[in-house]
């Protein structure tokens, strides 16, 4: 199957940008909409209280508070959209990565145009386990036109062997060092399609992958195994399934 790429206490709310922890701001009138300042002390004719001048200190009078302009308050939703940008365009690039799904060979799991969220920045290839759906870069042996499908540059699959083991197949079922292995994402019955036989031995950093439909998925059983630096990340949930929005975590 192949893929196309495509707050705690105090923070910054979308309808407070600036937190409950910043410097109280002056009211704004509610007829303008400008900001206004506390009453300054009035002295009546009658004379109470004394004159200005006469024993009057700073710290006597009351502090005016002065609200931000119209202009202020432009450029700091400007700088706040500015740094939401930067910190979108950041954990797409390093941390996380939306990818949409062109082809069939992950179904039922993954469904053709859903969308499915891969894990970048805090993924380590060597902390996969079996199970574990992966987006990998195209494999040079699937650049000569081995399976049919969309020409893109990544792929996705399910890791069915790790580096070390020996991996075959005995009619449906997928054996690890000769052992039969429980595949519970599966839907019972399925079929295998293309047996893995001879038993194939997995270089050290390399991973054996096929796809959930496995009798219509091009993966290891035709252009061998994959190596871990060619694993752009894990996929962690789909935000997008049967064309509407949806959650399923992984």
């Amino acid at each position: 199957m192949s893929p196309w790429r495509q707050r705690g206490p105090g923070a910054p709310t979308a309808s407070d940008p600036f937190g409950p922890d910043a410097p109280e701001a002056a009211a704004l009138d509610a007829g303008t909409g400008e900001p206004t300042r506390a009453p300054e002390l009035q002295h009546g004719a009658s004379g109470d209280g004394p004159p200005p001048g006469d024993g009057d200190s700073l710290a006597s009078r009351p502090a005016r508070r002065f609200g931000r302009g119209r202009f202020g308050r432009a450029l700091e939703w400007v700088g706040v959209l500015l740094v939401a940008a930067l910190l979108a365009l950041g954990l797409r690039t390093f941390a996380f990565e939306v990818f949409s799904v062109p082809s069939g060979s992950m179904t039922p799991t993954i469904q053709v145009g859903d969308r499915i969220l891969v894990e970048k920045a805090f993924f380590n290839y060597h902390d996969l386990k079996p199970g574990d759906i992966i987006v990998f870069r195209r494999p040079p042996r699937d650049v000569l036109g081995v399976c049919a499908g969309p020409e893109v540059g990544d792929l996705v699959k399910r890791v069915v062997g790790l580096p070390g083991e020996t991996i075959s197949s005995r009619g449906n079922t997928i054996l690890i060092n000769g052992h039969p292995q429980a595949e519970p994402y599966l839907p019972a019955g399925t079929a295998l399609g293309r047996p893995i036989q001879p038993p194939v031995h997995i270089p050290k950093d390399h991973y054996f992958v096929l796809g959930d439909n496995r009798a219509n998925s091009c993966d290891s059983r035709y252009w061998g195994t994959i190596t871990g630096s060619s694993i752009v990340g894990r996929v962690v949930a789909i935000i997008w399934h049967h064309g509407h929005p949806d959650l399923h975590i992984f």
